[in-house]
C-alpha cells in the first residue's frame, strides 16, 4: 500500500512510541498535519515556535525519549532555534522537524528558504534533509538513534514540501534500538580501589541518561559508602536533598564551604556531567587540564572524556549503566570520611535555610518556607533564567527524580513552556513555574496553551520591574548608571484572567498563602504575581549594598 511522505513520518513516530508533538502549524508541512489527524498522537498547538521547541525539550528532559517539535520554514525555524540551543547545551534528546521549500526551488533563495545544514550545525548533533520519500523511515530511525546515543541532544530534519505529498511503498516502520555502553569489570574494580583508598572523596552528579531506578540505586550506594554527594547546576533532582549524604548544589552561587571541600578533595567522581563553566565556578574548582584531585570521569560520550579535564580513570558509560555496575563493590564498615559527610550535609541544611526578612513588603524567605511545607515531594518545579531562580535553586530541597525542569544553558523564557509540557506529561502532579517579569514575557503567550488544554499549572511571577541579573551586574560594574534594564509591565493578574486563567496579586508576604490556595483550588492555569522590591536582588545582598561595595 502506497503512503505519502507525511504519512510515513507519522508512522515512524508511532513506531517509536511518540505520544505527543508540539507545533506551530505551517503550510510547508500540511501533509504531516493531515496525517496526524488520523492518529492518537496528541498535537499540542503552541503560539510561538520557541515555546514549542522548549516544550519538546522538557518532554525529552523528563522522559529520556526524544521530544518532538514541528515548525515551518524560515521564521518558524529560527524562532525554534532558542529551544534547540537549550537541548544541545543541556544534552536533551529532541527532534525538530522543519518544513522546507520544494526541491525544484532549492538554492534560489525561495520564500522563507534557509540552508539548515549550514545554519543549524552548531545547534544540533545532526542536521539532515529528506530529499527522497522512500528514505523517510531511514532518516527518522537515524534521528532517534543519534538523539539518544552517547551524549544525547537535538536532531534537525528538514522536509521539502513536495516530498511530503509524494507516494511510495516502503516496509513498515520499526522502533530505534537504544545504544548502551557498559563499564567493564576492570573499570569498576579500579574505581572501587580508588574510592577505598581515598580520604576526602566527593561525588558530583550531573547530565542526562538517568532514570528513577538508577537515581535510587546510587542513593543506596551513597548510603552504604557514606559518600558526600553534590548535584551539578540545575540537575538537583538527581539526589534527595534531605539524604544525610547530600552536600549541596554545585552551580551558580555555590556555598563557599562546599567549594572549599571540592578544592580540598583527594578524589572527585564526575558522574554523568561535563563539569562545564557554571558548575565549575568558571573553571576554578579543578585545574585544567590536570586537576590536583584524582579524577574519575564517567560520561556516555568518549569525545568528552579528556576534552577539558584529564581523568585518572575515564569510563565511557551512561550514568544508569555505571550505577548498575556498582552493586559488585563492598562498602567499608567505617569509612574514614563519614564524619566529613555529616558535616557537609549540616552545612547544606544551614545554607538552604532562607532568610526571613529583607527590603520591601514581600519577603521570599517565608514564601519559600511555606512552599516547602505545603507541596508534595513529587511536585515539578520549572524555571527559566534570572536572579529570581536563586530562591528556588538554593532554598527548595528537591527530593525526587523528575521534579525539576530548568535550562543549564541559562535561557530566559523556558519556565512557562516547560510547565505546560510537564503538566501534559504528568497531569496528576502539581507543576509550579518560577518566572521573573522579564523571563515570563519571553514566552508568556504560552499561558494560553495551558488554558486551551486545561493544564492547571501555577506560575509564581516574581515581578521586580527589572532585568534583575543584568541590573545586578550593571550595579557592580557601572554603579548608579542604570541603562536598558528597567521594565514596564502589564497587570499580570488581569493578564491571567484575560487569557481564561486565574490571577492573584501578592503585595505583602502574608498574602501569599491564601493566594496560592485560591489558585490551587481554581482548577485553572494560574498566575500569582509577587511584587518584589528591586532592592531584594539576591537573598543576601541588596542593590544598594552591591553599589556601595564598588
Amino acid at each position: 500500500m502506497k503512503k505519502t511522505g507525511g504519512q510515513l513520518i507519522v508512522d515512524s513516530l508511532k513506531a517509536n512510541g511518540v505520544k505527543r508533538v508540539a507545533c506551530v502549524p505551517g503550510e510547508s508541512y500540511l501533509a504531516v498535519l493531515d496525517a496526524l489527524y488520523d492518529t492518537q498522537i496528541e498535537t499540542v498547538v503552541c503560539r510561538q515556535e520557541g515555546g514549542a521547541a522548549m516544550m519538546a525539550d522538557c518532554w525529552g528532559r523528563l522522559t529520556g525519549e526524544p521530544g518532538i517539535c514541528m515548525v515551518t520554514r524560515g521564521p518558524g525555524a529560527t524562532n525554534a532555534s532558542a529551544g534547540l540551543h537549550i537541548a544541545k547545551q543541556d544534552s536533551v534528546p529532541m527532534i525538530l522537524f522543519i518544513g522546507q521549500v520544494q526541491r525544484d526551488a532549492r538554492e534560489r533563495e525561495a520564500f522563507q528558504e534557509v540552508e539548515y545544514r549550514r545554519a543549524f550545525t552548531e545547534f544540533a548533533k545532526w542536521v539532515g534533509e529528506i530529499d527522497d520519500v522512500a528514505r523517510i523511515p531511514e532518516f527518522i530511525s537515524r534521528a532517534f538513534a543519534i538523539a539518544t546515543s552517547g551524549r544525547p541532544g537535538p536532531v534537525v530534519l528538514t522536509l521539502p514540501e513536495d516530498v511530503l505529498v509524494e507516494e511510495v511503498e516502503v516496509p513498515e516502520a520499526r522502533p530505534y534500538m537504544p545504544v548502551e555502553a557498559h563499564p567493564g569489570p576492570n573499570q569498576i574494580k579500579a574505581f572501587g580501589e580508588m574510592l577505598a583508598s581515598a580520604k576526602r572523596p566527593m561525588v558530583i552528579l550531573g547530565g542526562t541518561r538517568w532514570d528513577e531506578a538508577s537515581v535510587k540505586s546510587f542513593e543506596d550506594f551513597a548510603t552504604q559508602w557514606k559518600l558526600p554527594v553534590g548535584c551539578s547546576f540545575r540537575r538537583q533532582m538527581l539526589f534527595d536533598h534531605l539524604h544525610p549524604a547530600y552536600a549541596g548544589d554545585v552551580g551558580i552561587g555555590i556555598n563557599p564551604a562546599l567549594a572549599k571541600e571540592i578544592k580540598k578533595a583527594d578524589l572527585i567522581v564526575l558522574l554523568g556531567g561535563r563539569f562545564s563553566e557554571m558548575p565549575s565556578s568558571s573553571y576554578t574548582l579543578m585545574d585544567i587540564p590536570c586537576p590536583k584531585q584524582t579524577l574519575v570521569h564517567v560520561y556516555p560520550d568518549p569525545s568528552e572524556l579528556g576534552r577539558v579535564y584529564r581523568p585518572d580513570l575515564a569510563i565511557c558509560a551512561s550514568p544508569k549503566d555505571f550505577v548498575a555496575g556498582l552493586a559488585t563493590l563492598e562498602a567499608p564498615i567505617s569509612p574514614v570520611w563519614a564524619a566529613r559527610t555529616e558535616e557537609m550535609h549540616a552545612r547544606y541544611l544551614n545554607w538552604s535555610t532562607p532568610p526571613m526578612t529583607g527590603p520591601g513588603s514581600v519577603h521570599m524567605g517565608p514564601i519559600m518556607q511555606w512552599i516547602e511545607a505545603n507541596t508534595e515531594k513529587d511536585a515539578i518545579f520549572t524555571n527559566g533564567a534570572g536572579n529570581y531562580a536563586t530562591w528556588l535553586h538554593r532554598f527548595h530541597r528537591f527530593q525526587g527524580f523528575n521534579t525539576q525542569a530548568a535550562p543549564t544553558s541559562g535561557s530566559m523564557g523556558y519556565g512557562l513552556p516547560a510547565a505546560v509540557a510537564a503538566k501534559a506529561l504528568f497531569p496528576e502532579r502539581e507543576v509550579i513555574c518560577f518566572a521573573g517579569d522579564g523571563c515570563f514575557m519571553m514566552h508568556g503567550q504560552e499561558f494560553i496553551t495551558a488554558v486551551r488544554y486545561n493544564l492547571p499549572i501555577i506560575v509564581l511571577l516574581i515581578n521586580n520591574g527589572t532585568y534583575g541579573t543584568i541590573r545586578m551586574h550593571q550595579e557592580r560594574e557601572y554603579p548608579g548608571r542604570v541603562s536598558a534594564t528597567d521594565l514596564v509591565n502589564p497587570d499580570f493578574k488581569a493578564f491571567a484572567v484575560a487569557y481564561g486563567g486565574h490571577g492573584e496579586l501578592v503585595e505583602k508576604t502574608e498574602e501569599f498563602e491564601a493566594a496560592f490556595e485560591r489558585a490551587r483550588a481554581s482548577g485553572k492555569p494560574s498566575i500569582i504575581e509577587i511584587k518584589l522590591d528591586a532592592e531584594a536582588i539576591t537573598p543576601t545582598r541588596t542593590l544598594t549594598q552591591i553599589r556601595g561595595q564598588i
